[in-house]
């Protein structure tokens, strides 16, 4: 229940970029030079070119591509990739990882394809892989081609994160990597059975709990018996060496900043009112971390300089966008929204007629 489900603080538009380097699944989709793997000779991309920068340019078709496998990796973007200014950005991702790409040393090239195919082969293991290649129109080829741009790309800036920058990362994040354990009774907004539950009420019986708690009595047992947190009610509302970034914010401060072993008076979330106490909490040092956690303090540091490339180089590198718009309907589409407005308009005239008819009518009862 105290799982932080906030969106991430980046703006919409950084969704795939943050979604890339934090997972490292996503990928990119690279030209074609020469034959399709495994498919024989290429086929000749004669579509319209969207996008041309430096070293380079990327096809209509090559986008079209780039989105399925997007949405294929990423379903919920499905609501999003009807929007130019989505689309636009997305198209300007493709051109920096295709750039990126080509920048990348021969050591990550033959890492990121490494990993791609990895990647790939166990997403074919997946049940309804096959079907959703199909429903994208999509060919393992392309999700390979996608992946390894991609991937040679994270492989790439990983590499090129220095120790000082992991350190510096480190110091940005050691806040969220404290581990605590910490004993609470939420009094929700609604009860066990989905009750509402009004917010003076649950305040009222979250001090009352906070003052018997205070005087001594058992934590667990209170817990078990008021706690509307289901999660950790079977652990008399304890929740053991969790990292705080896990929890909501108001719940996360509070396991940050309350003294060990005192119990706190109510603390509001968006949940209830949580009585809570602190049994442990550990800090993080440098010098104590795992190398799985100096994996994700790099990986965070790539991501951070990948995002300062795509704001403050990356419009530098494209010389021209031409990207149709979304709302651009076809010829023949406008054709028959006008036979179907033409249409329309007597029955639209004659209702509004009969409105103030009965308008009128009403008036004079």
């Amino acid at each position: 229940m105290l799982q932080n489900n906030k969106t991430r603080s980046k703006k919409w538009l950084m969704l795939a970029l943050s979604a890339v380097l934090a997972l490292s699944v996503l990928a990119g989709c690279g030209k074609s030079s020469g034959a399709e793997a495994g498919t024989g000779a290429a086929k000749k991309d004669d579509s319209k070119v969207v996008a041309t920068y430096e070293g380079g340019e990327v096809t209509q078709k090559e986008f079209d591509i780039e989105l399925g496998n997007m949405l294929l990796m990423y379903p919920e973007y499905a609501q999003l990739i009807n929007m130019d200014q989505f689309r636009e950005y997305f198209l300007k991702q493709q051109v920096a990882y295709e750039y990126l790409q080509g920048k990348a040393s021969d050591k990550s090239k033959t890492e990121g394809e490494k990993k791609a195919k990895e990647q790939l082969e166990a997403m074919k293991k997946q049940e309804g892989f096959k079907e959703a290649l199909t429903e994208k129109k999509l060919t393992e080829d392309d999700v390979l081609k996608y992946m390894t741009r991609i991937l040679t790309v994270v492989v790439d800036y990983n590499d090129k994160v220095t120790e000082d920058q992991i350190k510096a990362q480190f110091e940005k994040d050691k806040e969220e990597m404290t581990v605590a354990s910490v004993r609470h009774v939420l009094i929700g907004f609604k009860d066990k059975d989905g009750k509402e539950r009004k917010k003076e009420d649950a305040l009222k019986q979250a001090k009352d709990i906070s003052a018997r708690l205070k005087k001594g009595e058992d934590f667990a047992k209170l817990a078990k018996e008021y706690s509307d947190d289901a999660g950790s009610v079977p652990d008399g509302g304890l929740y053991k060496d969790t990292p705080v970034s896990k929890w909501v914010p108001q719940f996360k401060e509070a396991a940050l900043t309350l003294p060990i072993n005192q119990i706190s008076d109510p603390v509001e979330t968006d949940y209830g009112y949580h009585v809570m106490r602190v049994e442990s909490r550990t800090v993080k040092t440098y010098d104590k971390l795992t190398e799985d956690e100096k994996t994700a303090l790099r990986t965070r540091a790539a991501s951070e300089i990948m995002n300062s490339f795509m704001e403050k180089e990356l419009d530098k590198l494209i010389t021209k966008i031409d990207l149709p718009k979304v709302e651009e309907a076809k010829p023949e589409d406008k054709k028959e929204e006008k036979k179907e407005d033409a249409n329309k308009e007597t029955p639209k005239d004659n209702g509004a007629t009969d409105n103030k008819k009965e308008d009128k009518t009403e008036g004079t009862k």
